[in-house]
């Protein structure tokens, strides 16, 4: 009889936790139409940047590619023309690809970019069914000419960017909105969202 209690007195204790928690507020979220908020300086998908002239800020100098630990990335310089003038520098990317599925997403790649062109966004939903989908080329990674920023450094010494590093001071903040601006892809994603679950 004893052991019968005993084995009741267990049972109650379960339900006890099982019903404490059955009033508390879930934390579920209603995917799609809201979606988790992560830090401003969350490592999601990459996005090649541009200039506010619609030039490319990538130059084709592979230090990224040099940088990558998990060799996710390929590229491939090539000369600019006068009459095809693709990035203010002599060089331009010519073929750029990130392999999203070797990628480790540390973002030494941004570090190593000496014109602030690869940057990581916020963007986490890159599910597919076949692998050549997460072979991100330059078509795919590559911001619209209307969402560039700053201004080409075509007259500045040595060419660097006036802007250089503002991406990851912005990216540096606590506040969400400030860290989703960085990016394109960063603001799309705010745009996108019915509700921002915390």
């Amino acid at each position: 009889m004893r052991d019968l209690f005993a084995a009741i007195a267990a049972l109650g204790a379960g339900l006890a936790t099982t019903f404490s928690f059955f009033f508390k507020k879930k934390p579920t979220i209603a995917y799609p139409s809201v979606k988790k908020r992560h830090a401003p300086r969350f490592h999601g998908l990459h996005e090649l940047r541009r200039y506010e002239d619609g030039k490319e800020r990538c130059i084709g100098c592979e230090l990224c590619q040099i940088a990558c630990p998990a060799n996710a990335i390929t590229v491939i310089g090539a000369e600019n023309t006068p009459e095809n003038r693709r990035s203010p520098g002599e060089r331009y990317a010519a073929r750029y690809e990130i392999d999203e599925l070797r990628c480790i997403f540390c973002g030494l790649c941004e570090e190593a970019c000496p014109t602030d062109a690869i940057v990581l966004t916020p963007r986490f939903e890159m599910a597919d069914s076949r692998r050549g989908a997460f072979i991100y080329s330059k078509d795919r990674l590559l911001v619209p000419v209307n969402a560039g920023m700053g201004k080409a450094p075509d007259e500045r010494a040595g060419g660097i960017p006036a802007d250089l590093g503002a991406v990851s001071e912005e990216k540096s903040t606590v506040d969400i909105a400030t860290g989703y601006n960085a990016t394109h892809r960063g603001t799309i994603l705010k745009t996108e969202r019915k509700g921002l679950a915390g």
